[in-house]
């Protein structure tokens, strides 16, 4: 096949089509897979392929006409998106508790205050997220107590403990189970999620096409195979926080003190859905020298957060945190020797300095962003500091990289997309192959690897005159 910048136009139409339709086929096939438990090596092996296609469509899609652009990232999305719903959730039970908790919810019971076990809310158990007898085995099935014989479980994970999820995702939950028919099961999630994934794409293509940049970034997000797996699939409230984020930004970027106000309002929203948007805040202050212009953004984004909890702190007879600072504990992200947390710095650092230092250094990747970051571009800080947070931080969870990939999507540099595939590879492949650590440091090592090498490629091109420097218009595509 010809290298993409030999493509004629036609030829890289009809070539991104193909690359397009053998993904969907191919993520299709590795939704119907499963094989998390029973087979990760060769589960892991579809991920890689999908990704490999991935890239061979977006190569294709840069000599592919501008006119034809939008709606063959529209059609690709949709494509991709369905995708997802072609099984029940495969490599993670979190949606189940989300459809408890919206469960609760419309019963009028804080999902705050009962954990998944409770006898208290018994009555609101049924056999699909409670089965009993012979319905329990399997790997992903949680035993709870029961005083008869018959052995009772829940596909809930961590039913001892009390949920841990914002409210604006527990009003989430909450729309969601009063809009679903009876015994819908996991579907209406997984919809509700793919809805919330076409509309980032939507979100995309409006703020580039709005302030004339490539509207072909956008198919970082809406082809990328770690959507229709982890946001659509396995249902992850992230995505409803990468939407709020996405939309905030874009309003942020405005000169426009109203518009800020409100981009401010979304980011809030975005935190109270999850709390890991909060790491696109420093990015959104890019470049901010006025107080007022910093407090048009964290203001109403911090009211928003208080607001939102508000209702929850008046109904609730427990913490509305639940299960975050255990969460915390168990996955060691307050003592570094206990699992594969900041991994990359261990191997340079004394366990107990890890933490330390890596708040250091995201204070300061925070501190270069909020001076000399373009105001114009917030998502380009955003970038910068949730990829670094990452790298340093080694999560063991593939989804929390979906946000990454949006903010890859507003501002180009493809390089950062390394960290979704490590994250996924860590994910599926270490906790069965007992050598998460090592796993850790190689997959994340790499993708550190490939932003570096890009980075000091792109500077060398724009010192050596070969490549323009980047502009709004224009920037990282070549």
């Amino acid at each position: 096949m010809k290298a993409p910048s030999a493509l004629t136009p036609r030829t890289a139409l009809v070539t991104t089509a193909l690359a397009l339709a053998a993904l969907t086929t191919l993520l299709a096939r590795t939704v119907m897979h499963g094989g998390y438990f029973s087979d990760p090596v060769g589960l892991f092996c579809w991920y890689a392929a999908g990704w490999a296609l991935f890239a061979v469509a977006l190569l294709a899609l840069r000599r592919a006409p501008a006119r034809h652009v939008a709606w063959l990232i529209a059609t690709g999305a949709v494509a991709v998106t369905v995708t997802g719903l072609m099984g029940p959730p495969r490599t993670s039970t979190d949606s189940y508790r989300y459809a408890w908790d919206g469960r609760v919810q419309s019963a009028g019971i804080s999902p705050y205050d009962h954990t998944p076990q409770d006898p208290a809310l018994a009555r609101l158990r049924d056999p699909w997220l409670f089965p009993t007898g012979a319905a329990c085995k399997g790997p992903d099935r949680a035993a709870i107590p029961h005083p008869g014989g018959e052995p009772h479980c829940t596909r809930i994970n961590r039913p001892a403990v009390h949920t841990i999820y914002p409210p604006v995702a527990e009003a989430y939950f909450l729309a969601v189970d009063q809009l679903s028919p009876a015994d819908s099961r996991h579907k209406p999630l997984q919809i509700g999620a793919a809805l919330i994934s076409l509309g980032i794409t939507g979100a995309l293509l409006l703020i580039l096409r709005r302030r004339g940049d490539d509207l072909r970034r956008a198919a970082y997000w809406a082809w990328c195979p770690a959507v229709p797996i982890e946001a659509v699939n396995n249902a992850h409230a992230d995505v409803l926080g990468v939407l709020l984020a996405v939309a905030g930004l874009g309003l942020v970027a405005s000169r426009a003190l109203t518009r800020r106000a409100a981009g401010g309002v979304l980011i809030g929203a975005a935190i109270a859905t999850k709390l890991m948007p909060a790491v696109v805040l420093p990015g959104a202050l890019s470049g901010v020298r006025r107080v007022r212009d910093a407090a048009a953004v964290l203001l109403p984004a911090a009211a928003f957060v208080v607001v939102s909890y508000l209702p929850y702190v008046l109904l609730s007879h427990g913490s509305v945190f639940g299960y975050l600072g255990g969460y915390v504990e168990e996955e060691g992200y307050d003592d570094a020797s206990a699992g594969s947390r900041y991994s990359l710095l261990r191997l340079v650092l004394p366990d107990t300095w890890a933490f330390p230092v890596l708040l250091a250094v995201i204070a300061g990747v925070c501190l270069y962003v909020m001076w000399h970051g373009d105001p114009r571009r917030p998502w380009s800080g955003a970038l910068l500091i949730t990829g670094c947070s990452f790298v340093l931080l080694t999560p063991g969870y593939s989804w929390y990289a979906l946000l990454l990939i949006a903010l890859v999507a507003l501002d180009g540099r493809w390089e950062w997309l390394g960290i979704p595939l490590a994250g996924a590879a860590v994910y599926v492949l270490a906790p069965t192959l007992h050598f998460q650590p090592s796993l850790s440091n190689i997959a994340y090592g790499a993708a550190a690897a490939l932003v570096l090498v890009m980075t000091w490629v792109r500077r060398r091109a724009r010192v050596r005159g070969t490549q323009a420097p980047a502009t709004a218009s224009q920037p990282y595509l070549a």
